[in-house]
């Protein structure tokens, strides 16, 4: 069952110091990152694992980990193919659960206490997954606008199959050069998901590299090829109500899952679940006004 979260406003007015960039050895490759912390609170509480969106990066949380970093670090991530992370090997792509497998062997290997995961998104699809696998590593979780993964029906696996197939096949175009940062942030502003330009403007700098003439993206141009398979909801569904963590699902209220009922379903799967709705769109917790966002995970974190 969902129950509101009691939201309290965060103490405002402490800054941290600027994010530390970050790396994390994997067996196969390297996850780089941001962190927010201070040395003193190093030990305190279990550190924050910060997961971001499809195409996004870490600097995603970076209006709302300064305030959630102050009692205990905050690792943004970027996942593989993403930010400054290493791209997979040739032969090579971006299926959803070998994210969840990056981020066990991110756990076992640099963290010694169960994690709070804070997902975005992607990053909330692939949190949910790792607290139902892993549940002795994950302290709480906090899923931002994301409650569990796209599904398919059985019968849609072929042609799903088919057309990742094909487009593996004919692989990408030549990557699109912008003559400034700034290039590159007006098409993002107006994405999939629609970004203001300030907002879009501490995104996307992350996501670049320098080459002559400008600018091309640093993310993998196979993230954008269609995934071989998808889980359907009976699988989903086992994996939702193998989550044992506490629970946070904050809502956007112009979010992604708006007007889509069929999602609600999945809210009374997870065993201990809270729900904060919150104003703003797909990625209101970087875009407007995010105090509200910090305010519910703050309390759900010091409940």
């Amino acid at each position: 069952m969902t129950t509101p979260v009691d939201i309290a406003p965060a103490v405002v007015g402490r800054e941290l110091p600027a994010p530390q960039e970050s790396d994390w050895p994997l067996d196969d490759l390297v996850l780089r990152g941001l962190t927010w912390s201070r040395p003193e609170t190093s030990q305190v509480a279990p550190p924050i694992i910060g997961l971001h969106g499809w195409l996004d990066n870490a600097a995603t949380f970076s209006r709302i980990a300064p305030a959630l970093g102050w009692s205990r670090p905050f690792y943004g991530i970027d996942f593989a193919g993403h930010g400054h992370s290493d791209h997979r090997g040739a032969g090579q792509s971006y299926p959803l659960l070998d994210y969840v497998k990056d981020i066990a062997g991110l756990v076992e290997r640099h963290f010694q206490q169960p994690v709070v995961i804070v997902g975005h998104s992607l990053g909330g699809i692939v949190g949910s997954l790792y607290a139902a696998t892993f549940p002795e590593r994950v302290d709480r979780l906090v899923m931002i606008d994301s409650l569990g993964p796209l599904t398919q029906s059985p019968e849609s696996g072929p042609e799903q199959l088919r057309k990742g197939i094909r487009k593996h096949l004919r692989g990408s175009g030549a990557a699109m050069t912008y003559g400034s940062v700034e290039d590159a942030a007006r098409i993002r502003a107006g994405g999939l998901s629609p970004l203001s330009p300030e907002a879009a403007a501490l995104l996307v700098p992350r996501n670049l590299r320098p080459v002559e003439g400008g600018y091309q993206w640093r993310t993998d141009a196979r993230l954008r090829y269609p995934s071989l398979s998808r889980l359907d909801e009976a699988q989903v569904a086992g994996f939702l109500q193998a989550i044992e963590a506490p629970t946070l699902f904050v809502r956007a209220s112009d979010g992604l899952l708006g007007g889509r009922e069929s999602w609600r379903k999945r809210i009374e799967l997870i065993p201990h679940l809270q729900e904060a709705v919150v104003p703003g769109s797909h990625h209101c917790h970087l875009d407007g006004e995010v105090q509200p966002v910090i305010d519910a995970i703050s309390a759900f974190l010091t409940s």
